[in-house]
C-alpha cells in the first residue's frame, strides 16, 4: 500500500508514489469516510496549491468524489489551505481535501483532509480513512457525475473574512510598509488585495513549482535572498509564509528572523494582557518554554502536546482553548479559525504593531526584558536510515546526564526525546512529512544553541 498519512496528511514524491492511481485510493477512501458524516448531505471542498500539478490532481480528486454520489465545491483557482478550511466550516460541510505538500522539497505533493469544524481532521477520522484503503479495487471505475461539481472563490471567501477580524483600516492608516515573501505558494494575492500597492512589496509572488529550487517553508536557511530584497525596498515588516500558507516566519525592521515562538508568545501576551481574553493554551511539544513561563504568571491551563497542528486542533474543538501552535510556524486562534493560518497571523501581528505604536524589534525586546533573552534553531540531519535509527535509539535510552557539557535536569519522550539541560532544552526526532532526523534546541544564547545542536549530530 502506497498511501500513508503522517504528521499532516498523505505527502509522498510525485511520480513515484503519489500518482493517479494512489490519489484515487486516497480518494475513494476519503468518499467512505465523508458518507458516514452526518453533513455528508451538504458535500465537500477540494482546493489545490501551486505546486507541479496540484490543479490537474484537484480536478481528478472532484471526479472521483463526485463518483460516489457527493456534492464537491472546487476551487477556481489556487487557494490557501487556511481558505479551504474556512469555507469547510462557513459552509457546514462534511469536510474539505487540499491538494498540497505544504513545506515540502518541490518534488512532493500530498493530500490533506479538512473536518467540518474548520481544522485538520482528528487523528481518529485519519485512521478511519486508512482502514478503508485496504478494502478498495484499484480497478473500481470512475463514472464523474460532473452535476455535483461546482466552482467556488474561496479565496475571495477567505479575504473577506479576513477583512472582518482584522483592524485592516488602522494598519493602512499607519503606512507601514510590508514585505510580502509568498514563497511560490498559495498565500499570495491575498496581502496585495487588502492594501493598496504603496504599502506592500511583493517577492516570489508569482507560480513556480520549482519553488526556486528551495523548500517553501519560512525558516531561515531558506530566506537568504529574501533578506537581501527586503533591506533594499526599506520596508518596515515582512511576512513570510509557506507553500500552503499556513505557516508564518516574519522580519523585524532590521531585516532580522522573527520564528514562529516569539510571534506565538507576543500574540499570547497581546490577548490577555491587552484584549483581556481568557481561556486555555495548547503547544506542541518542540514550541518554546516561554509559552509555559507567561501561563503560569496569568494562570492559564496550557496542554502539551505531540508534533502536529491536528493534536492541537483536536484540542481546540473540545476545550476552550485561545490560542494554539507549534514550532514550525502554525499558529491558530480559535475564535477566527481552528486552524493554523500564515496570513492571518501576520495580518495580526501589523495590527498589534500599529495599536501599541511599536515595531517589531520593539515587541521582541519587551519579551525578553520580561522573560529573559531566548534563541532556537532546529537542524534537519539528511543522514542514512541506519543513522537515523541509532541517534535516535541512542537518545531514547534517556540517561544521559550532560548535554554538550550542560546538566541534564530532565527527560520527556511525549513525541521524540527532549532532554531539558541548564538554560534550555533539545528535542530529537524523526520527521513526520520527511525522511530527515529533525533536531530541535532551544536556549539562552546562540552559542549554547549551536553547541547542542553539534553534540545532538554525533550522539550516535
Amino acid at each position: 500500500m502506497q498511501v500513508k498519512f503522517g504528521t499532516d496528511g498523505w505527502r509522498a514524491i510525485i511520480a513515484k508514489d503519489y500518482t493517479f492511481d494512489n490519489l484515487k485510493l486516497a480518494a475513494l477512501a476519503t468518499a467512505r469516510y465523508i458518507k458516514t458524516r452526518p453533513e455528508k448531505a451538504k458535500g465537500i471542498c477540494i482546493g489545490y496549491d501551486t505546486r507541479f500539478m496540484s490543479k490537474e490532481f484537484a480536478d481528478f480528486t472532484a471526479e472521483v468524489i463526485s463518483s460516489q454520489g457527493i456534492k464537491v465545491y472546487l476551487a477556481n483557482s489556487f487557494v490557501s489551505t487556511p481558505a479551504v478550511s474556512l469555507f469547510t466550516k462557513a459552509k457546514q460541510l462534511a469536510g474539505g481535501i487540499v491538494i498540497t505538500a505544504s513545506h515540502n522539497p518541490p518534488v512532493y505533493n500530498g493530500f490533506k483532509v479538512k473536518a467540518a469544524y474548520g481544522g485538520p481532521a482528528h487523528p481518529e477520522a485519519i485512521a478511519e480513512i486508512e482502514s478503508f484503503l485496504t478494502d478498495i479495487d484499484p480497478a473500481q471505475p470512475i463514472v464523474p457525475d460532473r452535476k455535483l461539481i461546482e466552482y467556488a472563490d474561496m479565496k475571495t471567501f477567505y479575504i473577506n473574512h479576513l477583512k472582518a477580524n482584522i483592524d485592516l483600516q488602522l494598519i493602512r492608516d499607519s503606512r507601514i510598509k510590508i514585505a510580502h515573501n509568498a514563497m511560490y505558494g498559495a498565500g499570495q494575492d491575498i496581502i496585495t488585495r487588502l492594501f493598496d500597492e504603496s504599502m506592500v512589496s511583493c517577492y516570489h509572488c508569482t507560480v513556480n513549482p520549482g519553488f526556486g529550487g528551495i523548500n517553501p517553508e519560512p525558516m531561515p536557511q531558506y530566506i537568504g535572498e529574501f533578506v537581501d530584497f527586503f533591506r533594499e525596498v526599506e520596508t518596515d515588516v515582512a511576512i513570510i509564509n509557506d507553500g500552503d500558507a499556513d505557516r508564518i516566519g516574519m522580519l523585524d525592521e532590521h531585516g532580522d528572523f522573527v520564528d514562529s515562538h516569539k510571534l506565538f508568545a507576543l500574540i499570547l501576551k497581546y490577548l490577555v494582557e491587552d484584549k483581556q481574553q481568557r481561556g486555555e493554551v495548547a503547544k506542541t511539544f518542540a514550541l518554546t518554554d516561554i509559552i509555559d513561563r507567561i501561563c503560569r504568571k496569568h494562570d492559564l491551563v496550557m496542554h502539551e502536546l505531540q508534533v502536529g497542528f491536528k493534536h492541537v486542533s483536536k484540542l481546540m474543538t473540545t476545550n476552550d482553548i485561545l490560542i494554539g501552535g507549534e514550532e514550525s510556524g502554525g499558529i491558530g486562534i480559535t475564535s477566527f479559525l481552528p486552524e493554523r493560518d500564515g496570513v492571518y497571523i501576520g495580518l495580526l501581528i501589523l495590527e498589534i504593531m500599529t495599536r501599541k505604536e511599536k515595531t517589531l524589534s520593539e515587541l521582541v525586546q519587551e519579551l525578553y526584558d520580561e522573560y529573559g533573552f531566548f534563541c532556537y534553531k532546529r537542524n534537519d540531519l539528511h543522514v542514512s536510515e541506519e543513522k537515523k535509527q541509532a541517534i535516535i535509539t541512542r537518545a531514547a535510552i534517556g540517561d544521559l546526564t550532560s548535554i554538550a557539557g550542560y546538566k541534564v535536569l530532565k527527560f520527556s519522550d511525549l513525541d521524540g526525546c527532549k532532554y531539558h539541560f541548564e538554560g534550555g532544552w533539545l528535542l530529537i526526532r524523526a520527521s513526520g512529512t520527511e525522511p530527515v532526523l529533525r533536531l530541535y534546541c532551544e536556549a539562552d544564547s546562540q552559542e549554547k544553541v549551536d553547541k547542542v545542536l553539534a553534540f545532538a549530530a554525533k550522539l550516535a
